[in-house]
């Protein structure tokens, strides 16, 4: 049991929790810590109650067929990402206030790597509120994401079931399916999403009932390529753009609206299509060129030819 204590400006991880142990930690702050603020990995299974991360890289890390719960936990202005379930493992997230991070949930791995999130904030993230993929299963529950590029995104196999949930004022969009992934949504709300309310791509497959879309700047729902699913029960409204443009493939019911429904063979000019990386990806906020890029190696060699001014090389 650890209690009321301050870790601050540790030069790897501020808690630790490892190999099967186990531990309570109560309203405790992490400050500034150099890698992770709270690492939970090789089966431990800590829970965490009250207290702050603040500064630093990354905030909750949970791997390798680890478990945890973490309970109202606030964690703020980190330049990695607030909160991460990867490889086999699983975590409970309730009451977290999430601001100013690069990213807000990410989750990847195999299918028995979850987890949930309920009554929980994510303000001013960077790039996505929630991001996961492979085959890991995520559920989310009165979860508000506010700014940022994406709201709530579901790729490769994994899917993503979301309920009694809003995103507000995306500068992309509000719920994005791609790949073959699967994105289940009641009572889904988005306001002011810059171009799409809820998009899907690939041979995603999306289940969207009983949801909301207002002043999206394209579309309320927007769908491609042979991604498939239903709409039911559900509103846009606005002064711009469509309620839907589709590609044959998703059934409306029961649609309430007075923008325009468009067939695929009717999509409008708009921008252009979205690129959204959502995994630990570069991201450009302007034209770019002659670069290149890797991410993700364990090693990279990189050999230049250059041409001198008297006509030799180096």
């Amino acid at each position: 049991m650890v209690r009321g204590c301050v870790l601050a400006d540790c030069h790897d991880t501020g808690i630790n929790v490892q190999t099967d142990a186990r531990g309570r930690f109560e309203d405790c702050q992490v400050l500034g810590s150099g890698n992770i603020a709270v690492f939970v990995t090789k089966g431990g299974a800590p829970e965490v109650h009250g207290g702050r991360i603040s500064g630093g890289n990354v905030g909750i890390a949970v791997t390798e067929s680890a478990r945890g719960r973490f309970t109202g936990v606030a964690v703020e202005d980190l330049t990695n990402t607030a909160l991460r379930v990867f490889d086999d493992s699983g975590a409970a997230f309730a009451h977290l206030r999430v601001e100013r991070c690069q990213s807000g949930l990410e989750v990847r791995g195999n299918g028995g790597t979850t987890a949930e999130v309920a009554d929980t904030v994510f303000r001013d993230c960077e790039t996505a509120a929630v991001a996961i993929g492979g085959q890991s299963r995520v559920t989310l529950r009165n979860v508000t994401a506010e700014h940022g590029i994406l709201g709530f995104g579901v790729s490769d196999e994994a899917q993503l079931r979301v309920a009694d949930s809003v995103v507000t004022a995306v500068s992309g969009s509000g719920a994005v399916a791609l790949g073959s992934g699967r994105l289940i949504a009641r009572n889904l709300t988005v306001n002011g999403s810059g171009a799409l309310g809820v998009y899907g791509t690939g041979s995603a497959y999306l289940d969207i009932t009983r949801s909301g879309f207002t002043d999206c700047a394209h579309a309320g729902a927007s769908f491609d390529e042979e991604a498939g699913g239903q709409l039911v029960d559900c509103a846009v409204d606005g002064t711009g753009g469509a309620a839907v443009v589709g590609n044959g493939r998703v059934e409306t019911v029961r649609l309430r609206t007075s923008l325009k429904v468009l067939r695929h063979a009717e999509k409008p000019a708009g921008p252009p299509q979205q690129i959204i990386n959502i995994f630990n990806g570069p991201v450009f906020n302007g034209p770019v060129r002659d670069i290149q890029v890797a991410w993700g190696n364990e090693n990279v060699s990189q050999h230049q030819d250059r041409t001198e001014g008297d006509g030799s090389r180096s």
